[in-house]
């Protein structure tokens, strides 16, 4: 475990897992952020601050736990075989499918919610509050669906747990400086609290397609295929470009609406 730490393979190795972790823990630190507006505003930050270090110390234990026994995980449960549907699942194409079907059902509800609701402000402040200990029973829930996400993206590009546990720590840490600054941009910029939703939603899909081609799923013969990371990111990507030129075009449009005002 020691003698290749110090290696420059092991630091390429730390720099692109760390950046990956980041990456994957966006995901994660968007739902916390989702979750915890729903408690007290009072305990809404502190809320968001432990679910996310529930979120590094769950990472840690579920890698160490991984490691002795991810080959138990990739054993098929059960296996279904006809003309029309075909599958063979495991323990961890089940929990990237049920987590998928949550995001999915978390998004689609919060949507709703918003364009149901008449006053959006005033609907938010009076809405009813979830507990402390409800909210954080289900960020603890779904931590354990992002952390098997990422701690075997891990395991894939190393075997050394001192690496990957310095990395999981770091993203963790980054984590941490950026959940405020990510709930204050929310606030002030209502509109991409849409976009983070439908990316949660495009997460929901991603975890779908995924579960589906761990559990070797097949409709007539057509496999069900992964939703790569880059077409993820590209989409992403897009999203976001729409979104800052429709905000940047919706300004000036209000603008010029006022100068013909005066």
């Amino acid at each position: 475990m020691f003698e290749n730490l110090f290696t420059i393979d092991s630091l390429i190795t730390f720099l692109i897992l760390t950046a990956l972790e980041t990456v994957l823990g966006f995901d994660n630190l968007l739902y916390i952020s989702i979750e915890s507006k729903k408690v007290d505003p009072a305990r809404e930050a502190w809320v968001r601050r432990t679910g996310i270090l529930l979120a590094i110390g769950l990472r840690v234990v579920l890698l160490f736990v991984v490691l002795q026994l991810i080959a138990m995980f990739q054993e098929p449960i059960f296996e279904t075989h006809s003309m029309i549907f075909n599958a063979s699942v495991s323990g961890h194409s089940l929990i990237v499918l049920f987590g998928g079907i949550f995001l999915i059902y978390t998004a689609i509800k919060e949507i709703y919610h918003m364009i149901g609701t008449p006053h959006f402000e005033h609907g938010a402040e009076n809405a009813p509050r979830r507990s402390v200990a409800v909210a954080l029973t289900w960020i603890l829930i779904m931590n354990i669906v992002f952390s098997f996400d990422t701690v075997l993206s891990a395991v894939a590009l190393t075997k050394n747990f001192i690496v990957m546990t310095a990395a999981i720590l770091i993203s963790g840490a980054l984590m941490v400086l950026l959940a405020d600054k990510v709930s204050d941009f929310l606030k002030k910029n209502r509109m991409y609290e849409v976009l983070g939703l439908f990316v949660l939603l495009l997460v929901g899909f991603m975890l779908l397609s995924e579960g589906g081609h761990l559990a070797h799923l097949s409709f007539f013969g057509f496999a069900v295929e992964p939703l790569a990371k880059s077409t993820f990111y590209f989409i992403l990507g897009t999203l976001l470009i729409v979104e800052i030129i429709q905000s940047r075009y919706q300004k000036r449009i209000l603008a010029e609406q006022e100068r013909e005002k005066h």
